[in-house]
């Protein structure tokens, strides 16, 4: 690289894009093309970013394999960073092997984070952690070590791991802060929020309260008999009962656990379970053989008395029930919690993340945005959905490569 190359590739690695666009922002050789992309992706202009990246790609001949798969790093970051989850997977792990097997080591990894979080967003922890072991961070520069440690400490907050998680942070607090790059640090600042903010919602006993994760891990690690409203399912010590596939006996356990230590009467459970304004024999009948079934299914753990007005839990072993609940129980909560992180997502990538269909997942949205609670940008394949306000562009592109002598 020449030298107004070198000193944009080195403003960009501090995290300042207007700085490195000073030297290169009227050039049009491969090399200032894939600059200028990455600049454009840190000021968070991604549609222009990747249309840089795509004509830096192009430009480089077929023998410059590093840059071409430098580039299509960048752009796999950039379609991570818009959540745009169906880009090719196997495009990043090709450019990730040539980049490894051309000795830069710092790229290669950073791929490999890349392939991480995607599997961390859309829930496939198993393999995140196994692509996790056995990687070591500590040849790698500050900024990617930091990188590391958010992809340690994300994979741990999924799993209720608060005290690995608050390590994993701490040191990627110390890492971004010797990169010294500021958008790295907010990114860092952001994701230990996750350790204050409100996690749940305890019902117990006629009140309620909210929990933080670590609260919510000591709460199941406890010998209560909890009734988790956020998985659909009833678990007490090590056993668990999942419900998620069948709401009618879920939302009978859930209005059961809301009366606990008092009976729910057959009025409310009709109600709440089948939306039952005039309860007729047809409907108690139904409710009859609904609690047969909730009783099959938690025999394990809890029995179900009759009583004159109603039904009550009656535990096993354990002493007290609750109810682990969301902290807002609209909903489309869960559309909302993927939002929550502040980026833009497309319908088709909420979906892939939920598990659900584009479609359910779009009528969700529209509701939302009816309630003011969600806001899109954009039309047709490139509309994007994010929760007002949004926060700045929180992730740092650095996949300039060391410039020469750097």
């Amino acid at each position: 690289m020449d030298s107004l190359t070198t000193a944009a590739a080195h403003a960009l690695a501090g995290g300042d894009p207007l700085g490195a666009l000073n030297f290169i922002a009227l050039r049009d050789d491969a090399p200032a093309l894939a600059l200028r992309g990455i600049a454009m992706a840190q000021l968070g202009d991604l549609a222009r970013a990747k249309l840089l990246l795509r004509r830096a790609a192009r430009a480089f001949g077929p023998k410059e394999t590093i840059a071409r798969a430098r580039c299509a790093v960048a752009e796999a970051e950039i379609a991570l960073v818009s959540r745009d989850l169906s880009w090719p997977v196997k495009a990043l792990e090709t450019a990730r092997a040539t980049l490894q097997a051309r000795g830069d080591r710092i790229n290669a990894a950073h791929a490999h984070y890349l392939a991480i979080r995607r599997l961390i967003l859309i829930g496939r922890l198993g393999e995140a952690e196994r692509l996790l072991e056995g990687f070591d961070p500590s040849p790698l520069p500050p900024a990617l070590r930091a990188a590391h440690e958010l992809v340690v400490a994300g994979i741990a907050l999924r799993h209720l791991r608060t005290k690995p998680a608050r390590a994993a942070l701490e040191r990627a607090e110390q890492a971004a802060r010797a990169a010294r790059i500021r958008p790295l640090l907010a990114e860092v600042e952001t994701a230990a929020l996750a350790l204050t903010t409100p996690a749940a919602r305890l019902v117990s006993r006629g009140s309620e309260r909210l929990l933080r994760l670590d609260e919510v891990e000591t709460l199941l690690a406890s010998k209560t008999l909890i009734v988790d409203a956020c998985r659909h399912v009833v678990r007490h010590a090590g056993t668990i009962v999942p419900l998620d596939s069948r709401p009618v006996l879920f939302s009978l356990a859930r209005t059961l656990a809301d009366a606990w230590p008092h009976d729910a009467s057959r009025e409310v459970l009709l109600a709440r379970a089948f939306r039952a304004k005039h309860a007729d024999e047809s409907h108690r009948a139904r409710l009859r053989v609904e609690i047969g079934r909730l009783r099959k299914a938690l025999r394990a753990i809890v029995s179900i008395d009759a009583t004159a007005g109603g039904f009550v839990l009656a535990p096993l072993e354990a002493r007290d029930v609750v109810v682990l609940a969301r902290p807002d129980e609209e909903e489309h909560a869960a559309v909302l919690a993927l939002l929550a992180d502040g980026e833009a997502w497309s319908s088709s990538a909420l979906a892939l993340a939920l598990a659900a269909s584009q479609r359910t997942v779009q009528r969700a949205l529209d509701a939302l945005a009816a309630k003011g609670k969600v806001q899109s940008v954009g039309q047709a394949r490139a509309r994007r959905w994010m929760t007002p306000p949004v926060p700045g562009f929180p992730t740092s592109l650095l996949l300039t490569g060391p410039p020469p002598g750097g």
